[in-house]
């Protein structure tokens, strides 16, 4: 036996999931073997087991702006964040609200949105429904 497995060369890091995230150490490694040592980008790639393509963008990335840090990932602005003070009138007339209920609310106003839009925008500005309900119980009890 070689020493080597299925899965790659022994002492090699497994491949992340399509998709994950790299860490900057390891980026950093592999950019390194290319630049300082004089290795190709598929020999660095197979010596951290990673893909020919990863090492080839990091590789670009770090002759172009110095570093191998990942970019930001994800989408674009919320479409519902236009209509904050909206939502916070229809919430403060009716605190018990749910999710759905105020996506229902801003239909009946005109405005579509996915229940998870809903979600994840009372979350970010820390009003999801058990929040609300315990400020209106706090006001109840302390009269405020």
């Amino acid at each position: 036996m070689t020493g080597e497995s299925k899965s790659g060369p022994a002492g090699a890091l497994r491949r992340p999931g399509q998709g994950r995230p790299v860490g900057e150490e390891l980026r950093s490694l592999a950019v390194a073997a290319v630049v300082e040592e004089g290795m190709s980008v598929s020999a660095a790639a197979r010596r951290f087991g990673l893909t020919r393509d990863s090492v080839g963008r990091w590789l670009t990335r770090f002759r172009e702006r110095g570093h191998v840090r990942r970019e930001r990932m994800g989408g674009s602005a919320s479409r519902i964040e236009p209509h904050r003070e909206r939502i916070l009138r229809i919430l403060e007339a009716r605190p018990r609200l749910s999710m759905y209920g105020l996506r229902d609310a801003l239909a009946a106003e005109g405005l579509s949105f996915h229940a998870t839009t809903v979600q994840n925008f009372l979350k970010r500005h820390g009003m999801d429904r058990e929040r609300r309900l315990a400020r209106l119980r706090r006001k109840r009890w302390t009269g405020r």
